[in-house]
């Protein structure tokens, strides 16, 4: 039988009686199948496997102990042959013939007049393929679909409602990342080819954007520091008013939505109204920009802890220690007082600072230098936001960071020697 013998189609087995002629492995796997898709399953075997007597037992398919018989086929819409005897199978696939009933022949693909596909479910979509009668080729390809569904790569939203009576939408709030498109969770990623809306933040990763289909809408909602030209209160409004017209909306953030992200205020503001929310986690800022310099928020050696903070206010909670990072974020506008509220909490004014720039972009930019002299350097080389200021030891391990801030054991060769200054 050659591929172009093939006519695609979906059978609708609701309620209507299949026969499985076999007990092995096969034939409860396509068993499996048949009772997922709701059909009536006999099973026709002198012995079968445990879960298929289980499945006899609670009633879900009828098991005929015994060999099979021509009139097994009578009023029987689909037939599945697993014996592993190849004579057997061929009796059931002529037998099959000759009363025009579709029959898959396990033991003789090319002469099966149907062929089982390689299947895959994501969401509400069922993905069937074969591959010339090599069902490891077809496996292969299904993965390979399947995953491309899941991460987004490929297009899964819907284009029709799927249920006409219902008139609510749903909310997505996805941390995208720093901005680099590949930072994104897989879950963050297909939740966007699904939506009908993107509410769009300024920091989160824009490229993907671009992917989207023409028909979806995006409303752009970003902050910068000291200007928002849409509110919070609008913000939240319009989550709610879209879901509420039906739509999948995704609220589109840099970061995480509930690391400084206000996510937890947009997702209360949607349940009080009534519009599911699911919370997408994404890759902060206050770790992953650090590291896009090279820089740990800890590291053996030099650091235990951490504390993220958005302003100057909350330094003097914070521990004065150079072995406990301090991450400033939305930071540049206040640094030099954040340096001196740091300074007169008793951090050393030689402690190691790190500045990085549009963390993952390509103009990434980072500038290092200490407590005493950070401010200046960033009002002189003009570093302006979005940025990430990192403060603490663990700036030395930075391959920006200049020869004189390396320390002699900030491997974990030797973890619990005192830190020494190479100068």
């Amino acid at each position: 039988m050659a591929i172009q013998d093939i006519y695609p189609t979906a059978l609708r087995l609701l309620g209507r009686p299949v026969l499985v002629v076999g007990g092995g492995p096969v034939a409860q796997r396509r068993a499996k199948g048949l009772l997922d898709a709701g059909a009536k399953v006999t099973v026709v075997a002198p012995v079968a496997t445990e879960i298929l007597r289980s499945q006899a037992a609670s009633g879900l398919l009828s098991w005929e102990p015994r060999e099979y018989r021509t009139s097994d086929l009578d009023g029987v819409w689909f037939v599945q042959t697993a014996t592993g005897t190849s004579a057997v199978d061929t009796q059931v696939a002529a037998d099959a013939e000759a009363q025009r009933i579709w029959c898959v022949n396990a033991s003789d693909h090319e002469a099966s007049a149907a062929w089982t596909p390689a299947v895959a479910v994501v969401d509400d979509v069922k993905i069937a393929i074969n591959a010339g009668g090599d069902p490891r080729r077809a496996m292969a390809l299904r993965n390979a679909v399947a995953t491309a569904l899941e991460s987004g790569d490929l297009p899964l939203r819907r284009h029709r409602k799927a249920d006409s009576t219902r008139s609510i939408g749903s909310v997505a709030l996805v941390g995208g990342g720093p901005g680099d498109s590949g930072l994104i969770t897989v879950r963050g990623r297909r939740l966007l080819g699904q939506a009908d809306v993107v509410v769009a933040d300024r920091l989160g990763p824009r490229e993907l954007l671009k992917e989207l289909a023409p028909d979806v809408r995006v409303i752009e909602v970003g902050k910068t520091p000291g200007h928002h030209p849409v509110p919070q209160l609008e913000i939240n409004r319009i989550l709610v008013e879209e879901a509420l017209k039906g739509n999948r909306v995704v609220r589109l953030k840099g970061g995480d939505p509930y690391v400084l992200g206000r996510g937890g205020e947009e997702a209360e503001f949607c349940r009080q109204n009534g519009v599911e929310v699911e919370v997408v986690s994404g890759v902060t800022s206050a770790i992953s920009v650090p590291a896009a310099a090279g820089i740990p928020v800890t590291h053996r050696g030099l650091a235990k802890g951490f504390s993220v903070v958005t302003g100057h206010e909350e330094l003097s909670e914070v521990p004065a220690r150079p072995d406990h990072t301090v991450v400033l974020l939305m930071g540049v506008a206040q640094l030099r007082d954040s340096a001196a509220a740091l300074a007169g909490s008793g951090l050393p004014l030689d402690t190691p600072v790190g500045i990085v720039e549009n963390g993952y972009l390509p103009d990434q930019r980072v500038t290092i230098g200490t407590l005493g002299s950070i401010a200046d350097q960033a009002e002189a080389v003009g570093v302006a936001n979005p940025a990430v200021i990192v403060i603490g030891d663990v700036v030395r391990v930075s391959p920006f960071a200049p020869e004189h801030f390396k320390t002699a054991d900030y491997s974990t060769i030797t973890p619990n020697r005192p830190r020494v200054r190479i100068n």
